[in-house]
């Protein structure tokens, strides 16, 4: 396997050819190392490259390897972390001004996870500053490249984690998703990305958000290995076996596929619109039921869910912002800055109709099993290289990147973004495919069933 193959190879496969000791997990890791030193000065997808924290942690894997000891299952597997997740012994970021920044004293849980499941951190990906945008378009650190267009973004926040596995550079990473921050990256970089059902995923150690709408998961090329990367991220007693639930056959039969044009499939690029119509129709080939239905308030979350994330984004930075609002980047100064004009009666209110929301979503799946909808309205939009224009271009980009994905964050559901083809230009869109609270493996068998039908994994961006 030459170092471009092994680049594209997915998670299982480099963890079992390391755990055969057909590979060493430090040939492993040099090759990722050396694709990330040549091209991140292209697309700027990490905020650090951690290469002697890469070959520690690779020695130790080969070690017990050699040893006969036992390695988990992601033996080898170099992997991003977003820059707002601690991981111990570096710096987090947060993507933003160094005066936030802190040492991390240990791993969050999930790193820890990854870790002690054999998993190699290479690097803390970038971010739209605190994780509160979607264009990655970043005032300290610069611009995210998206890896089929590098004139384009990847979308966000967790666009640097999107960015690096969609071009070879580690073959996983971790992202976070408060408004469609796993979701929006994975749809315009032509990847994976699952946004697990509230609280699956532990989030300590992370720099919040908002706590009421924060979620963790993975970013990867396949289902199969985001399935394997949740099996390990959401390790708790009873919570496992999401892999073993693709070891069925490819055929959806007897699942029943909802389909909510109304707001869902609204205002959409026509090329977007077309990919995901096709996708449609390879899941009913697949035997999947299609049922016309209609998410009650769907029109609704948006607005209940930019109220909550607003409150309690800006109660988490009150102090800071009061004391030094000139470390932020404009477009989220402004953003917080906005929440400080919410009543608590407001905040309230809408945590009640998040209430309601739940209980009005949760009636879709007595008559569908999952519901499928395209993850984004576009394509990925140009990169605003202007300083001047780029912040309203980040506030006005988020309102329409998030239609699809808010509701979810707000009613806590189980979500996945799948490729689904690309434009005449050659830039990604992504299939949404969202569950009932709990039923990631059937997200995730649906969203395999289609991926091997439709073949879209294979395609490699011109990097």
């Amino acid at each position: 396997m030459n170092a471009d193959d092994l680049a594209f190879a997915s998670a299982q496969e480099v963890a079992s050819r390391v755990r055969s000791g057909d590979l060493s997990a430090r040939e492993v890791t040099e090759v990722f190392l050396a694709r990330a030193q040549r091209l991140q000065p292209r697309l700027n997808c990490f905020i650090a490259v951690l290469p002697d924290h890469a070959v520690e942690q690779a020695r130790a894997i080969d070690e017990a390897v050699a040893a006969r000891r036992p390695v988990g299952p992601l033996a080898g597997v170099p992997i991003g972390i977003k820059d707002i997740v601690d991981v111990s012994g570096t710096t987090t970021t947060a993507g933003s001004h160094r005066r936030f920044h802190h040492e991390a004293p240990s791993d969050a849980t999930l790193t820890a996870r990854l870790r002690a499941a054999g998993a190699v951190v290479i690097g803390k990906t970038s971010l739209h500053e605190f994780a509160y945008g979607v264009t990655n378009n970043n005032t300290h650190y610069g611009p995210t490249r998206n890896a089929w267009d590098p004139t384009r973004i990847p979308g966000g926040s967790s666009g640097g984690s999107a960015v690096a596995v969609s071009a070879g550079l580690c073959a996983g990473a971790v992202g976070t998703d408060t408004g469609g921050s796993i979701r929006i990256p994975a749809s315009l970089c032509g990847i994976v990305g699952i946004k697990p059902t509230y609280g699956r995923v532990p989030v300590d150690g992370i720099v919040p958000l908002a706590w009421s709408l924060d979620h963790a998961g993975p970013l990867t090329r396949t289902v199969r290995d985001a399935a394997l990367f949740l099996d390990v991220m959401a390790a708790t007693e009873g919570v496992q076996g999401f892999s073993r639930a693709l070891d069925g056959p490819g055929t959806l039969s007897g699942i029943r596929v909802g389909v909510p044009r109304t707001f869902f499939w609204e205002r959409l690029d026509d090329e977007v619109a077309a990919l995901a119509e096709a996708a449609l129709q390879v899941l009913q080939h697949l035997d999947g039921e299609a049922v016309a239905c209609e998410v009650p308030y769907a029109s609704y979350a948006g607005a209940v869910a930019a109220v909550i994330l607003s409150a309690e984004a800006t109660a988490f930075h009150e102090s800071r912002l009061r004391t030094h609002p000139e470390a932020y980047g404009d477009d989220v100064r402004i953003r917080l800055e906005r929440g400080i004009f919410l009543s608590a009666t407001e905040y309230v209110t809408a945590l009640r109709a998040r209430r309601f929301l739940r209980q009005e979503f949760a009636r879709m799946f007595e008559t569908s099993d999952v519901l499928v909808m395209p993850a984004t309205q576009v394509p990925a939009s140009p990169i605003e290289e202007d300083p001047e224009t780029a912040s309203g271009a980040s506030l006005a980009m988020s309102v329409q990147l998030t239609r699809f994905t808010n509701p979810f964050n707000v009613t806590g559901l189980p979500a996945l973004s799948v490729p689904c083809g690309f434009t005449q230009a050659g830039l990604p869109a992504g299939l949404q495919i969202v569950g009932p609270p709990g039923a990631e493996a059937m997200v995730l068998r649906v969203g395999d069933a289609y991926e091997r039908a439709a073949g879209w994994a294979a395609r490699r961006p011109p990097v």
